[in-house]
């Protein structure tokens, strides 16, 4: 994986400087990389790990995963497009295994989520069956920990 990439995944933050120093690069290099990818697309956007838990802004999740029958034209590319069309979808992934995709959904109620399977996503053509699993709580989400659990922290005090 590329060491620069890696880093912005780790802080997006980082200045280029910063990822000057760390990379060993000169930070014009460092800088013109970082646009190369944001205009290939390599780069998509950034984004801040929140853990919603430590607010009042209630939601719920889900994860759904979807058995399909591929389009012979187009196979899943068709499907995912459609899923991806909803604003309730955070996330598609395509999966391997007894499912072909698992989708994030977000919703303000386990009955938002539930309404959303039974209304909108079982009755695209071509999805045979759907299987729902609600996120109960996030323990680490794209490499962060979210959680903090007894004997994690260092409570020992600082003698000068």
């Amino acid at each position: 994986m590329d060491k620069l990439l890696k880093l912005l995944c780790t802080n997006s933050q980082f200045s280029t400087a910063e990822l000057a120093a760390m990379l060993g690069e000169p930070e014009d290099y460092i800088a013109a990389q970082i646009k190369e990818y944001e205009a290939k697309g390599v780069i998509k956007g950034y984004q801040a790990v929140v853990n919603w838990e430590d607010l009042d802004d209630s939601f719920v999740e889900a994860l759904i995963e979807l058995k399909v029958t591929p389009k012979k034209e187009t196979g899943f590319d068709e499907m995912a497009q459609m899923c991806m069309a909803f604003d309730e979808v955070e996330s598609v992934y395509l999966m391997a295994g007894v499912y072909d995709f698992a989708l994030i959904v977000r919703g303000q109620t386990m009955q938002d989520i539930a309404m959303f399977v039974a209304k909108k996503l079982s009755t695209i053509e071509g999805v045979v069956s759907t299987g729902t699993h609600f996120i109960m709580r996030r323990y680490k989400d794209r490499g962060m920990n979210l959680t903090a659990f007894d004997g994690d922290t260092d409570e020992r005090s600082l003698i000068l």
